[in-house]
């Protein structure tokens, strides 16, 4: 072989495991969950929720808005409040509209006293928590 193609291959070696080393310090570091103990919590959550039971309504969509503040707050999302977290990390949701939805539902159940919640809109604000959640890797 002549001593040019040589040196063009080893050159090319040389930048490709460059490449490859500076994608490795680079890429993101995913935070790796317990996500047994996040299944069996959400599985408990989920559970909780009895359709004649208005009252399993609050305490269902009260759980997930904590338990999905808890993995953004594990995983170091940034921000004093779970607004400020989504806002920082939103992108990493499938639907991220569906996921403030969810958040603003658990204001309201908080902040307005006279609220009716129905089982349907309760039940689709699990299943959005449920996604988030897996779109972080917590379940």
């Amino acid at each position: 072989m002549d001593g040019g193609v040589v040196t063009f291959i080893i050159a090319i070696l040389i930048v490709a495991v460059l490449v490859f080393v500076a994608i490795l310090l680079t890429g993101k570091h995913g935070h790796h969950f317990n996500v047994e103990q996040y299944q069996a919590r959400f599985l408990e959550i989920e559970n909780s929720l009895k359709q004649d039971n208005p009252a399993s309504f609050v305490t269902c969509v009260i759980n997930c808005d904590k338990l999905l503040d808890k993995a953004m707050i594990e995983m170091g999302a940034p921000g004093k409040t779970m607004g400020d977290r989504l806002k920082k990390i939103g992108g990493r949701f499938t639907n991220l509209n569906a996921v403030w939805r969810a958040h603003k539902l658990r204001n309201a159940i908080a902040h307005e006293s006279d609220l009716e919640l129905s089982y349907k809109q309760v039940y689709n604000a699990v299943q959005v928590y449920k996604q988030a959640l897996k779109d972080l890797g917590a379940i």
